[in-house]
């Protein structure tokens, strides 16, 4: 039966009493009064979640395992924080490649406005849905180019394609290439070196992963509401990749992707260097779907 929610605000002393309460450690009240006040109780709640101990029915109870600590829920907090950059750096990269392959495939193919056209898409995308968000995305962009468009040329928020991608949300590049013909899809895919199919599916999943990001919501210990669909291929599979509803499924995904462009070896030697600081423990390797030997996985490595 549902009730009302009748919890009161607590004040941030009174938020680290409870805490000291329920067993966490406290080494510098200052410094943890100064945190929640940066951070805030709820925001850190899901990173001290785990550490709370489990009855004989695996309930969680409202006191913390022996030893645990505020600062080390803080270190999760911002290892987290690194690695949703880390992530967002990484779909950026992604989505400025597929731009240019959709721009430059779309624009030789059927021309600077073939886009409008729905004729040019698969019969059954809702070709106005899309046309009207983009033009929407047109309409609200400062981009000096845009301006320069619209005070010059017939036809605004109509862009060229060139213009339209460079305005375009990574939600609205992904329901563009869903809606394709299959040999325009696969002429893109070709590039990347993976199935139409599979690149429709992850750029789905990776505009999920995107709003994860830009929402600042927790990427760590995460099971993803929108995931990718399973594949036959061993390497995607268990053991070697225990889950696809994790994390590190999604890395894989970004590293196959930077791979296609030449441009993934740094940026996986900087998730190694991060995720190095917390892989040593299993508790936080299985939160993220990962496998004892992750760095020798062989779409990682």
């Amino acid at each position: 039966m549902l009730r009302p929610y009748t919890k009161p605000p607590l004040s941030f002393a009174d938020q680290l009493q409870l805490l000291e309460a329920r067993g966490l450690m406290v080494p510098d009240q200052s410094l943890a009064l100064h945190q929640l006040s940066s951070i805030s109780y709820y925001r850190l709640s899901a990173y001290w979640y785990p550490f709370f101990e489990r009855d004989a029915q695996g309930q969680v109870t409202g006191s913390f395992e022996a030893g645990t600590s505020f600062d080390q829920v803080v270190r999760l907090y911002e290892f987290d924080r690194h690695l949703r950059l880390l992530v967002m750096d990484a779909i950026e990269r992604v989505e400025v490649h597929i731009r240019t392959l959709v721009t430059y495939h779309l624009g030789h193919q059927y021309g600077p406005f073939g886009h409008t056209d729905s004729a040019n898409f698969h019969p059954g995308f809702d070709h106005a849905k899309w046309l009207t968000k983009l033009e929407g995305e047109a309409r609200q962009s400062k981009d000096a180019f845009v301006e320069h468009f619209k005070n010059k040329y017939t036809g605004f928020p109509t862009l060229p394609i060139w213009m339209s991608t460079e305005v375009m949300s990574l939600g609205s590049l992904s329901f563009c290439y869903k809606g394709l013909k299959n040999p325009d899809k696969q002429h893109i895919a070709k590039q990347l070196g993976i199935h139409h199919k599979r690149l429709k599916d992850w750029l789905h999943t990776l505009t999920y992963i995107r709003n994860i990001c830009a929402h600042h919501s927790r990427l760590w210990n995460r099971e993803l509401a929108i995931k990718p669909e399973k594949v036959r291929d061993p390497e995607w599979n268990p053991p070697i990749t225990p889950r696809h509803d994790r994390l590190f499924y999604v890395l894989l995904i970004l590293r196959v992707l930077l791979r296609s462009n030449h441009n993934g070896d740094h940026w996986a030697a900087s998730c190694n260097d991060l995720l190095d600081t917390f892989a040593g423990e299993e508790r936080y390797r299985i939160a993220m779907g990962m496998p004892f030997d992750w760095k020798i996985h062989p779409l990682w490595a």
